[in-house]
């Protein structure tokens, strides 16, 4: 069985004794940083992506009439969850990585807003690609389908941890040219030299001796039970499919579910349904902000939790009130998912728990040579959440540094002992399963960069960050476009996060 390809050249400074062939799936946030601080460590590595460009997420998809409407394949063929209005929920300034800022850029085509929409950010991931020479290191339209440890000739794997070598098992999505080199992050085509062309549906075997998970989660829909549901007739679909408001027009809509896309979808409904009725199941958590947009339109209505859905097409609440409705939207969030992943039981998903894993990372029987990158995720309904990029940034640079042996990892027996009484912690807390990777506190992120001497979260971060969320919370439709923040953005454009790079910033304010 062919091993993977050397894909990279590294001066002699940054080898290590301890070099691995790894592999890593999925290009999005987690993905690409992983990638990037493997190679900084020395490491082999093989990037799987199975679309077309990097981005993960971000890489906005409109065609979604090949997917399910609820979700409910193995595989997925619509990964982004991207609707076409979408705008950051946060301000560019805290969003990019440590060493590469997200900065506004001219020219056509470009969003130099604060809280620009969707495109802008995958620009960055895509320029971030170049930058680094990371694109050199994918394989473009070329889903995973099995991942599994390595069976010695008696049938057995062998040793756990350290020794444990993974079979990967690929397959090309689509007729392509796979290269190695460098392009213009604003050009279609890259002028890169070709190295193999891979036909549709050829089937790759390979072998590494780690592999990094981070192929995202907010591609597979969780969806609620409800009674009726499975008969219901008229149209019933997550919000992971939804990307105009158009196919809603005059319609009346349920809308299961108050997060903030719903929010945000539930307001752009406003302007073309007969209808929209908010079911949640709890209203307390209602922000002031939501709460002043349903009482603006007089198309937005809020309801309790679904009793029962009937094959008339009525929605049935639990207080006896009922709608006829013609579309059912479920924004009821998503559930991790790993379809080509066996461990034998060694790593599930129970209750949207990924466990065990060691600080949302290493599973204890199989590190250093399995690791998942971009597990955690922000809290619902709280005012403190993980700011994504300089977390996942961290948690890259200590998997790429655990393998190449400059970082220890505890025990098996000694990690497992911490990821019990984490549980344990969470539990006395009154934190549900589902919420176990939720991250409510900037100082865990601080005292997870400290494993690897990462640097801290700057304080300018942290507070942009809550200023944004409060504003959010109160002013829902104009947050994007009116803030009051104006300090704390010189000093964040002052800061060497920015000025390291590109040199100081005057902005008027």
């Amino acid at each position: 069985m062919d091993q993977p390809r050397n894909l990279t050249t590294e001066p002699e400074s940054t080898i290590l004794s301890s070099k691995k062939t790894v592999c890593v799936i999925g290009a999005g946030p987690s993905g690409l940083v992983a990638a990037r601080e493997l190679r900084k460590e020395g490491h082999r590595v093989v990037l799987f992506e199975q679309k077309h460009d990097v981005g993960g997420q971000w890489l906005f998809d409109p065609d979604v009439e090949k997917e399910d409407p609820l979700g409910r394949t193995k595989f997925m063929e619509v990964h982004s969850s991207i609707y076409n209005s979408l705008r950051l929920l946060s301000p560019r300034e805290i969003m990019g990585y440590t060493d590469f800022p997200f900065l506004m850029k001219e020219g056509l085509g470009r969003d130099t807003r604060r809280f620009p929409g969707h495109r802008e950010l995958w620009l960055y991931l895509k320029e971030f690609s170049v930058h680094f020479g990371i694109r050199e290191l994918i394989r473009f339209n070329t889903r995973v389908e099995y991942v599994g440890m390595l069976e010695g000739n008696n049938g057995v794997c062998g040793d756990l941890g350290n020794d444990l070598k993974w079979v990967v098992r690929s397959r090309k999505l689509d007729d392509d040219i796979i290269s190695s080199g460098n392009g213009d992050v604003n050009d279609v085509d890259y002028d890169l030299s070709i190295d193999r062309v891979e036909r549709n549906g050829e089937v790759v075997e390979e072998v590494f001796d780690a592999v990094v998970v981070g192929n995202g989660q907010y591609s597979y829909p969780q969806l609620p039970s409800i009674k009726g549901m499975k008969t219901w007739k008229r149209k019933q679909m997550h919000s992971h499919v939804y990307r105009v408001p158009q196919p809603f027009q005059n319609q009346v809509v349920v809308m299961v579910g108050n997060s903030l896309s719903a929010q945000d979808i539930s307001m752009e409904l406003a302007g073309v349904a007969k209808e929209v009725h908010i079911s949640s199941r709890s209203q307390k958590n209602l922000m002031e902000g939501f709460s002043k947009v349903i009482s603006k339109h007089e198309k937005l209505h809020l309801r309790p939790q679904i009793e029962s859905l009937e094959e008339d097409g009525r929605v049935l609440f639990v207080d006896g009130s009922f709608v006829v409705a013609d579309a059912i939207l479920y924004c009821t969030g998503y559930k991790y998912s790993f379809p080509f992943l066996d461990t034998k039981g060694l790593v599930t998903v129970d209750d949207n728990r990924v466990g065990p894993l060691y600080h949302h990372t290493f599973p204890p029987l199989l590190a250093p040579s399995l690791s998942f990158v971009g597990i955690p995720r922000k809290a619902s309904f709280t005012h403190i959440q993980i700011i994504a990029f300089p977390f996942f940034e961290s948690q890259g640079k200590w998997v790429a540094q655990v393998l190449s042996g400059k970082r220890k990892l505890p025990s098996p027996d000694d990690m497992m002992r911490s990821v019990q009484e984490f549980y344990r912690q969470r539990e006395a807390d009154g934190i549900p399963r589902h919420e176990t990777h939720d991250i409510i506190q900037f100082e865990y992120a601080d005292k997870y960069a400290d494993k690897t001497g990462f640097p801290h979260l700057e304080e300018w971060r942290k507070k942009m960050c809550l200023v944004a969320l409060d504003n959010s919370d109160v002013h829902l439709e104009t947050y994007r476009d009116s803030w009051d923040d104006e300090e704390l953005l010189q000093e964040a454009l002052q800061s060497p996060h920015f000025t390291q790079h590109i040199g100081p910033i005057m902005i008027s304010t």
